[in-house]
């Protein structure tokens, strides 16, 4: 605080003082990094085999926590993205596995050790949808003093809400850089200074998404519903009646005498829930 040490008294500075009273300073320094000491703990979440809170020591490769503590992507799909230090943090690509997870490696990257929240994504997480939602929930915990933060928050999920519903263009891109370097330089405190982690670390690694969702009206996850559509590969269906039993408006018609299946566009509301259900690969998403 003011630029001097400081203590913040969590309950993970409790825990490890009595450790580093009984054992030493020079003991607590041999864990980590020479800049950055000890261990810290992590909520690892999302797409993981094994969730739950991991203390690991500074400097360990993201890597190591995702696959060798969290057991790996489940069902075997394809890792894509972590973010870490909770809702302000960057979102951090494939490419960027073997880094080290301490306070100035992450910092430097556009992200943040922050609260020690750490969530895994899949092929299956849109970025853009991910920035979207992460500045919704940060629109509702900014206390409204300083106007970077009140309007700067509330323009960038404004421009992520035209881009997911089709609605996009490509001046949106500098634009939504612009404010979020604003936000970064301007806000009274770090929840609007850090804001814009999210999105500008999503534009930064994963930029093609964006210009899919602007330019193509597409997303390739499958998750921002007005740019989607659900249909039935008729090669594979079987007419097993699962996704017909599971469809809450009524918008699949079983055809009998084992034929395909039968999608009604017009009352689809794009759940997903035919697409979980069906163990064949049938539904399609486009």
């Amino acid at each position: 605080m003011w630029d001097r040490p400081s203590d913040l008294n969590n309950v993970e500075t409790w825990a490890n003082i009595p450790l580093i009273i009984n054992n030493g300073a020079a003991w607590f320094k041999k864990i980590g990094t020479p800049t950055n000491t000890g261990t810290k703990i992590f909520s690892l979440t999302g797409k993981v085999n094994n969730t739950g809170l991991v203390e690991v020591p500074m400097g360990i490769q993201l890597r190591d926590i995702i696959f060798n503590i969290g057991g790996g992507i489940r069902e075997g799909k394809k890792f894509k993205a972590v973010q870490t230090g909770g809702p302000s943090g960057g979102c951090l690509p494939e490419s960027m596995l073997d880094m080290p997870v301490d306070f100035d490696a992450l910092t430097k990257v556009g992200s943040m050790m922050g609260s020690g929240g750490m969530i895994v994504m899949d092929e299956n997480n849109c970025m853009v949808d991910i920035a979207k939602y992460y500045l919704s929930f940060l629109e509702e915990e900014s206390c409204g003093k300083c106007v970077p933060c009140r309007e700067g928050i509330k323009r960038m999920r404004q421009i992520l809400n035209d881009i997911t519903s089709g609605a996009g263009k490509e001046s949106d891109l500098p634009l939504l850089e612009e404010v979020g370097h604003c936000l970064r330089d301007s806000a009274l405190c770090q929840l609007g200074g850090s804001a814009p982690n999210p999105v500008l670390t999503t534009m930064q690694y994963f930029r093609e998404e964006y210009i899919e969702h602007i330019k193509l009206k597409k997303c390739r996850a499958g998750v921002c519903k007005d740019l989607i559509t659900f249909s039935i590969i008729e090669e594979k269906c079987p007419d097993c009646g699962l996704c017909v039993k599971a469809c809450p408006a009524g918008a699949i018609t079983a055809v009998g005498k084992r034929k395909p299946v039968v999608l009604d566009q017009a009352k689809c509301i794009k759940c997903r829930t035919c697409y979980e259900v069906c163990k064949l690969g049938a539904v399609k998403i486009e």
